[in-house]
C-alpha cells in the first residue's frame, strides 16, 4: 500500500493527525533529508513525502492508493479531468482556506457581475489554471485569456493581468495589499483521497480508520494568526509607451541580484521587501519594476507584460525549446546560480548512457520525471527513447525514482541530493546560469532600446568589474 503525505503549509498538522494514530513514521518533518517514509504500525504501507500539487495527480493515474492534500489542488484536477480515477474520502479538519477572485483596488470593477459585463479582454492570472478556464467560462466571460503561474499572484494587477485566483485564509488578506476580492471561488481543506481501483481491489479500512478516527477537532478560525498588514498599501504603475517594464525575481534570488544591482550602482529600495511589496523604487530613470517568480518570467517576457526580466538560462532554454521563435532572448550572462540540468536514474538501473537506457527500455514505456516539461520531451525524442510519458512535477523530483519515475531530468548543483537518494547522473544536458532576458519586439521602440542596452551595459560592467 503507498500513500504520498504532503509537504509545506499541511505538514505539521498532518503529521500530528498521523501521531495520533500512532502511525510510528520514521522521519515525517519539514527537514527531512529522505522523503521516503516507513511506519512502524503498519509494515507494508510505504509513504513519500511530496509536493501537495503533485498528490491527487500520482493518486488518479495509480502510483499511489491514497494521498492528502489540499481540495483546491483536487479541484484544480478533476476541473478539467472530471473522469479521473481520483476519489475524495473525507475532508479533515484542518488546512483551511479558499480561493479569492480579486481585481487591483479603485477600478471600475467593484463585483462579479461588472465582470462579466466587460467587453474587452479579460487576463487571468492563477497558479490554478483550470480553475480559473472554468471559472471565467461559468461567468461567460466574453473575451478572456488564462496566464498560468507558479506562483505570486498578487503581483500582476493591474498592469500585468485584469483578475487572479489564489489562495489565502481571509479575504482581509488581499484587501490589506489594496486588492479587491469580488468573490470566492470555493473553501477548501485537507482532504484524504484515494484512487478509485485501489478503493475497489484492495484493503484500505485498517489505514483509512486510523486517519479518520484522529482527526483533530473542529474549531473556530484563528483570526490572530492571520497577519495582515497595516501599512500602506503599494501604488501600481502608471506604463507609458517608453517605459522600461522589469521583473526581478523573488526568492532565494533576491541576494545574488541586490549584489549585482548595488556593484552597477542601481539603487532598488524595499528590495527584498520586509512588507511582502512587489513594486520596489528605483533610481534608474525610464524603469517600473515588479518581483514575481523567476519560472513566469520567459512567458511573461514572451507576451509582452515585462521588457527586460532576471530568471535562469534553464527557464529561458525550456521555454525556447516550445516556442523556438519566441521574440524572447539572453541578453547577458549574469554568472550566478551555477547548476547542471542532467538526467538521473536509480542506482540499481543497469545503465550508464542515454543509448543504454535506450536500449534497456526498448518496448517498454520510459517513464519521465522533471519541472523542465520541454526541455525533457525533446531530449527523449532527440534520444529517441521510444514510448515514453513525461509527468510534470514541482519540486522534489528525486523523490519519484524508481517506483513513480524511471529518468528525471533535474538540476544539480553538487550532486549531493541527488546521492543521497540513491540516484546516478548518466547524462549532462547543459550548464545554466542567472540571466538577464529581454523582449526583441519591444526594443523596436527606441526609447526602450536605449535604456534596455544602457542597463544591460550597466551591468556587464559591474560584472567585469567584480
Amino acid at each position: 500500500m503507498k500513500i504520498a503525505l504532503p509537504k509545506g503549509r499541511l505538514l505539521a498538522e498532518t503529521a500530528s493527525m498521523l501521531e495520533r494514530a500512532d502511525w510510528q513514521l520514521n522521519d515525517y518533518q519539514p527537514k527531512a533529508r529522505l522523503y521516503r517514509l516507513e511506519s512502524g504500525r503498519f509494515p507494508d504501507l510505504s509513504a513519500k513525502m511530496l509536493h501537495e500539487k503533485d498528490i491527487p495527480i500520482q493518486v488518479a493515474i495509480g502510483n499511489y492508493d491514497l494521498g492528502i492534500c489540499g481540495a483546491d489542488w483536487v479541484e484544480e484536477l478533476v476541473s478539467r479531468y472530471r473522469l479521473s480515477s481520483l476519489v475524495q474520502v473525507k475532508i479533515l479538519g484542518y488546512g483551511e482556506g479558499a480561493l479569492f477572485v480579486a481585481v487591483a483596488g479603485g477600478g471600475d470593477v467593484k463585483c462579479l457581475a461588472d465582470l462579466s459585463r466587460q467587453t474587452g479582454k479579460i487576463r487571468l492570472a492563477s497558479e490554478y489554471p483550470n480553475i480559473a478556464e472554468k471559472f471565467a467560462l461559468d461567468l461567460r466571460l466574453k473575451n478572456f485569456a488564462v496566464y498560468p503561474l507558479w506562483g505570486s499572484a498578487e503581483a500582476y494587477p493591474p498592469e500585468t493581468a485584469e483578475v487572479i485566483i489564489l489562495p489565502r485564509k481571509r479575504a482581509e488578506e488581499l484587501t490589506a495589499r489594496g486588492l479587491n476580492v469580488l468573490g470566492k471561488v470555493m473553501d477548501f481543506r485537507a482532504v484524504l483521497v484515494a484512487n478509485r481501483e485501489s478503493l475497489a481491489t484492495m484493503d484500505l479500512s485498517e489505514v483509512i480508520t486510523s486517519i479518520l478516527e484522529n482527526l483533530p477537532p473542529l474549531t473556530a478560525s484563528d483570526d490572530a494568526a492571520i497577519k495582515i498588514a497595516d501599512s500602506a498599501v503599494e501604488t501600481y504603475h502608471q506604463y507609458s509607451e517608453d517605459i522600461v517594464r522589469l521583473a526581478l525575481p523573488d526568492g532565494h534570488q533576491q541576494p545574488h541580484v541586490r549584489k549585482i544591482l548595488d556593484a552597477a550602482g542601481i539603487t532598488i529600495e524595499d528590495y527584498p521587501s520586509d512588507r511582502g511589496f512587489r513594486r520596489p523604487q528605483t533610481d534608474l530613470e525610464g524603469f517600473s519594476i515588479k518581483t514575481i517568480r523567476p519560472q513566469d518570467m520567459t512567458i511573461q517576457v514572451a507576451n509582452g507584460n515585462f521588457d527586460l526580466a532576471i530568471t535562469g538560462w534553464d527557464w529561458l532554454n525550456d521555454h525556447l525549446t516550445q516556442f523556438p521563435g519566441s521574440p524572447v532572448k539572453r541578453l547577458l550572462d549574469l554568472k550566478y546560480g551555477w547548476v547542471r540540468i542532467v538526467a538521473v536514474v536509480a542506482n540499481e538501473l543497469p545503465v550508464t548512457n542515454p543509448d543504454e537506457l535506450k536500449e534497456y527500455f526498448r518496448g517498454k514505456n520510459l517513464r519521465v520525471a522533471t519541472e523542465y516539461v520541454n526541455i525533457a520531451d525533446d531530449y527523449a525524442r532527440n534520444n529517441h527513447f521510444g514510448r515514453y510519458r513525461i509527468a510534470p512535477t514541482w519540486g522534489s523530483t528525486e523523490v519519484f525514482l524508481p517506483e513513480d519515475a524511471d529518468l528525471l531530468i533535474e538540476n544539480t548543483e553538487t550532486g549531493g541530493t541527488i546521492a543521497r537518494h540513491n540516484l546516478r547522473i548518466i547524462d549532462t544536458l547543459f550548464e545554466s546560469t542567472a540571466c538577464v532576458i529581454g523582449n526583441t519586439t519591444a526594443a523596436e521602440n527606441p526609447v526602450k532600446r536605449r535604456r534596455m542596452e544602457a542597463l544591460v551595459s550597466r551591468l556587464a560592467r559591474a560584472l567585469e568589474q567584480g
